[in-house]
């Protein structure tokens, strides 16, 4: 195998990581903040409030000669009422979560012991209690998942079977009692990812008796993650600093924004958890929008004024927090590091997942692990894999790793994969991004793919092309925008990731984010479509040890 590039590659340069597009643009790039629901045709788009993950009518399959032989994901928890710290010291309007209901109880696995009654909670404000809470009044949890959210992640468990299962007949049926042995979740400490995974798993399984959800102490929980980590810590609040020359400049174009926040929220201006960075304001608007409720207004003796948050200003808040992302874990070159420590054990385990079923080694029969977490962890999954274009990862984020086992053939084979390479001057629109992200797809359908074979009006553009919108034009733009290479025995194609070519083992790995093969700024992981499982575990290791075993020297460097 070839050695492994273990080392930071900056992103790509875009509008989300310019400050002065960030200061001027206006809107927030085409992407969705007001709703779950996308539509068919647009499926694919950036959507903070249900983003984008895999779906029957999107996903491309490997190639036939690629059996699939495991999956663990990860991805973040659904839509949820803001954090209490996010919210404004008075709230002008109350927020409820009476469409729903927390179920907390415990139950004994003791033999012959009387059943639980399925108890929940049920908030209320007692006319007594002189104490009122800051922030929004109402009878929720802040943060809880939301009635909307759930209904989202019963919808992602669903789609997901419907892809896994209808397609790809991987998973065990829903009337098979195999799939407990083959099927595992886990979630955080945190309660909402818990409240996530019992819609969700209801969608996968519909289960009719308790399914187990794994979890790791509060301390050291690699999901979160939690585990006590000073140098990752340190690092973050280096780079989130203002002694830190980008981010300061960042604050200071923020300044203007900040001056009409502030006295719209009464904020106060010296608190510096809202102040080193947009995320608060970004959680709190954002929040509201997805779930329909009114941008806020001024208080002024306690009632609304008509000095409000306008769609133009919760837009530049928005702008503002990708750039933060962007540069707190892509963008700094010391992000890598940072993420590899504090996300290390986590890496480490699915390192470990990975070989065992390169090996035949794996001591249990799961095919699926299901990862349920936060924006924490998916930012920091997305830092380690160097993504080339980093987006705060919204909710219901998810990133996919697929482990394939090539099929043996009488007949030789190519020693490289064909991928598809853009050329200069391509048109980088939306059609031709999802034809790159479907690189052995791409490389088979474009040569044959013609405006003057197939005219318009009678050409059928495929449905992994969706993006394209049934246009021919642009469907010929952009296989013309790829160059395939020739795949021999002796050549390797253009452009390849440096750690491609064939696996020692025969296992490969395809990552997707959003439902699309991810793409990474480091040459050895490139795109990351069936990449020989040695690179990826290579690269892990490199960067945190096998079994992990770098991570707590590095976390206490």
């Amino acid at each position: 195998m070839a050695s492994v590039d273990i080392t930071w590659h900056a992103p790509a340069a875009s509008l989300i990581n310019n400050l002065t597009n960030v200061v001027s643009a206006t809107g927030v790039y085409g992407y969705i903040y007001n709703t779950s629901a996308t539509p068919d045709s647009q499926y694919g788009v950036y959507n903070w409030c249900n983003m984008p993950h895999v779906r029957k009518d999107i996903y491309t399959p490997a190639p036939s000669n690629y059996e699939l032989a495991y999956v663990e994901l990860i991805h973040r928890h659904h839509k949820r009422t803001p954090y209490a710290s996010n919210s404004f010291p008075v709230e002008s309007y109350p927020w409820t979560c009476t469409d729903q209901g927390l179920f907390y109880f415990g139950r004994s696995f003791v033999p012959q012991a009387p059943e639980s009654a399925e108890t929940y909670w049920k908030g209320y404000a007692s006319p007594i209690n002189p104490f009122v809470q800051s922030g929004f009044l109402g009878d929720c949890q802040f943060p809880q998942i939301t009635a909307e959210g759930l209904d989202d992640s019963h919808q992602h468990g669903a789609d997901l079977y419907a892809v896994y299962h209808d397609l790809l007949s991987f998973l065990p049926s829903r009337d098979s009692p195999s799939w407990r042995e083959q099927v595992s979740y886990r979630v955080t400490n945190n309660q909402i990812t818990s409240q996530v995974a019992g819609m969700l798993v209801n969608g996968m399984y519909a289960p009719t008796s308790p399914v187990p959800l794994s979890v790791q102490n509060s301390n050291v929980d690699s999901l979160e993650p939690s585990y006590s980590c000073s140098f990752s810590s340190n690092t973050f609040n280096a780079i989130k600093s203002r002694s830190n020359p980008t981010w300061a400049a960042h604050l200071s174009a923020a300044s203007p924004l900040y001056k009409t926040l502030d006295d719209i929220s009464g904020v106060s201006t010296t608190d510096d958890g809202w102040h080193i960075w947009l995320d608060h304001y970004y959680d709190n608007l954002s929040a509201r929008q997805c779930h329909s409720k009114p941008l806020p207004c001024k208080l002024v003796d306690g009632k609304n004024s008509t000095t409000c948050v306008t769609q133009e200003v919760a837009d530049e808040v928005y702008r503002f927090g990708h750039w933060e992302y962007s540069r707190l874990y892509r963008d700094e070159p010391s992000s890598l590091a940072a993420s590899a420590a504090s996300m290390g054990v986590w890496f480490a385990e699915l390192a470990s997942h990975l070989r065992a079923v390169k090996d035949g080694k794996a001591a249990d029969a799961i095919k699926w692990r299901h990862n349920i977490a936060h924006d924490g962890s998916m930012s920091r999954v997305l830092s380690v894999l160097q993504i080339d274009d980093m987006v705060w990862p919204g909710m219901g984020s998810e990133v996919v790793f697929e482990l394939y086992k090539k099929k043996k053939t009488a007949t030789p084979t190519s020693t490289s994969a064909t991928t598809p390479t853009a050329t200069l001057k391509c048109n980088r629109d939306n059609c031709f991004r999802q034809m790159f992200a479907s690189s052995a797809s791409a490389s088979a359908f474009c040569p044959t793919f013609t405006t003057a074979a197939q005219p318009s009006g009678s050409a059928t553009v495929p449905g992994w092309l969706n993006n394209c919108k049934g246009d021919v034009k642009a469907v010929s733009s952009a296989c013309s925008c790829v160059v395939t290479a020739t795949a021999t025995a002796t050549a390797a194609p253009t452009a390849v990731p440096t750690g491609a070519g064939e696996s020692e083992s025969g296992y490969y790995v395809r990552v997707l984010f959003g439902g699309r093969v991810l793409r990474s700024s480091n040459p050895s992981l490139g795109v990351m479509d069936m990449l020989p499982v040695e690179t990826l575990l290579g690269y892990i290791d490199g960067l945190v040890g096998v079994d992990g075993t770098l991570v707590k020297g590095k976390c206490s460097s």
